[in-house]
């Protein structure tokens, strides 16, 4: 086998239509474009959303809601989620590449710890958010935590 005797597999190219050619071709004066109107005319594109003149579906359904474009998104993790951590792993320090690594958080993502849950080991946390209940907890069995600005992140 050789370069000259390569070949695309069967029904994978296609010839074009050649339109506008004659009679003959069955594609000839008017070229599959039908008669008149907008559609035959070159250049033409439809508007999105036009639905042939009758009120467009997004005209009839009135305005609601509002979305705040300042609002930071944070991925909720609880203390149960860090006690679980941290006993299986035998982790004392939870950052967010540990959090990453475990399928909790993705790269980009914000963390924010909750308190849901109970926490019964010494762990020293770094991430971006914490709630008061959260920070209490974790601060009475002896950890840390330490909140990364988003500043710092970054550089």
């Amino acid at each position: 086998m050789d370069l000259s005797t390569l070949s695309p597999a069967k029904g994978s190219v296609r010839t074009n239509k050649r339109l506008g050619r004659g009679y003959g071709s069955g594609n000839g004066q008017t070229a599959g474009r039908g008669h008149k109107g907008a559609k035959s005319r070159s250049g033409y594109s439809r508007k999105i959303g036009f639905e042939g003149g009758q009120m467009p579906l997004y005209r009839r359904l009135p305005k609601s809601g509002f979305k705040n474009m300042n609002r930071i998104e944070y991925t909720a993790i609880n203390l149960d989620v860090l006690e679980r951590l941290a006993t299986e792993k035998g982790l004392t320090t939870i950052d967010r590449q540990v959090l990453k690594e475990n399928g909790l958080a993705s790269k980009n993502d914000k963390i924010k710890i909750l308190g849901r849950g109970e926490l019964n080991a010494c762990v020293h946390v770094t991430v971006d958010a914490c709630s008061a209940k959260a920070k209490e907890a974790i601060e009475a069995k002896g950890g840390s935590i330490t909140l990364v600005s988003a500043k710092t992140q970054e550089n």
